[in-house]
């Protein structure tokens, strides 16, 4: 079995973070938004990206969902959630900057598609236990 490192969840961070900014992010430089202003100049180019951010959310949703589980993604939301919200408390942030919003929600996706990609390897080192996908015959 290959190790997990901190560099290996910083790999599947960064992988994370350029799939959910690359789709989509407040600055106006993403792939949403230049479907949209090519939207009836539509090419090949944004079509083979298009696919290719397609191809890169099927993996990393796929990834999650079977390792986080039902349970475990709505306990990471909720924990995510709850720290906005804490934060929130604290004055670093408030709802009224969507702009702020749209970060922390890009940000929170990215976390939670990092640790839904990573999370069979760290439930394996906190426990000892080797996560084993269902094969049927």
């Amino acid at each position: 079995m290959s190790t997990f490192t901190g560099t290996s969840f910083g790999i599947r961070l960064l992988f994370a973070a350029i799939l959910v900014f690359a789709t989509y992010n407040p600055t106006g430089f993403s792939y949403s938004h230049w479907l949209i202003a090519s939207f009836e100049g539509f090419s090949p180019l944004v079509a083979v990206l298009g696919i290719v951010l397609l191809i890169g959310w099927v993996v990393c949703l796929k990834a999650t969902f079977d390792s986080l589980g039902p349970l475990g993604l709505v306990l990471g939301i909720a924990l995510q959630a709850s720290i906005v919200w804490l934060m929130m408390s604290w004055g670093w942030f408030s709802l009224d900057s969507v702009n702020v919003m749209a970060w922390v929600v890009l940000l929170m996706m990215t976390v939670l598609l990092a640790v839904g990609m990573s999370w069979s390897h760290l439930h394996r080192r906190l426990t000892g236990q080797v996560d084993v996908d269902e094969i049927s015959d």
